[in-house]
């Protein structure tokens, strides 16, 4: 019996990874680092992660530079300097009414927080005018950072026809379709100006 389900369970596997296919890309007319997600899988719906992010505050900078998150995630806003830090954004993608204010604390210390709306968060520091930084909170767990050169690889896509966004923060954001087959590597090029 249980080599049976065993049987059965590689089988599923095997067929659930078939129906996935790699979207390789690269996002052009952009300097540093963009963020390119799925906008949604029709059907679908994305539990939130049990395990909470990280966003540092060392060495006066937000740190990852750019986080990306699923909905749902709790980010943890740990400050690792030696002063006090404040953490908040004026808006997600531009709607004000979701502006928060963390507050201000010590070395040591965090507060966590967790996104359930999707867009582009730009974090601040009220005590530290220079500091910056974004989360992105993606409505799929499909995404992906590009390297130096603008290349990405978003893998295990189900089959479909998808809206692909691309983010860059001197950038605006551009949506490009892919159609993505059976264990097919599909190219994208998203021109960001």
């Amino acid at each position: 019996m249980k080599r049976i389900l065993s049987v059965a369970f590689v089988l599923l596997i095997t067929a659930v990874v078939a129906q996935a296919g790699t979207i390789h890309g690269k996002v052009t007319g952009a300097k540093g680092q963009s963020v390119v997600y799925i906008d949604a899988i029709a059907g679908k719906t994305f539990p939130a992660p049990a395990q909470h992010a990280a966003m540092d505050q060392k060495g006066l900078m937000f740190v990852p530079h750019i986080l990306v998150v699923l909905k749902g995630t709790t980010v943890d806003f740990k400050n690792e300097d030696s002063v006090e830090h404040n953490v908040f954004w004026p808006s997600i993608s531009g709607n004000k009414s979701l502006g928060h204010n963390m507050g201000t604390w010590p070395t040591g210390q965090q507060r966590s927080f967790k996104f359930d709306t999707t867009g582009i968060v730009p974090l601040l520091c009220n005590v530290h005018p220079d500091m910056y930084g974004y989360i992105i909170v993606s409505p799929t767990p499909y995404y992906a950072t590009t390297d130096k050169t603008g290349a990405f690889t978003i893998a295990n896509v189900p089959n479909g026809a998808y809206s692909v966004t691309a983010w860059n923060e001197r950038d605006k954001m551009r949506t490009h379709t892919v159609q993505v087959t059976v264990n097919g590597d599909v190219t994208a090029t998203i021109p960001l100006k």
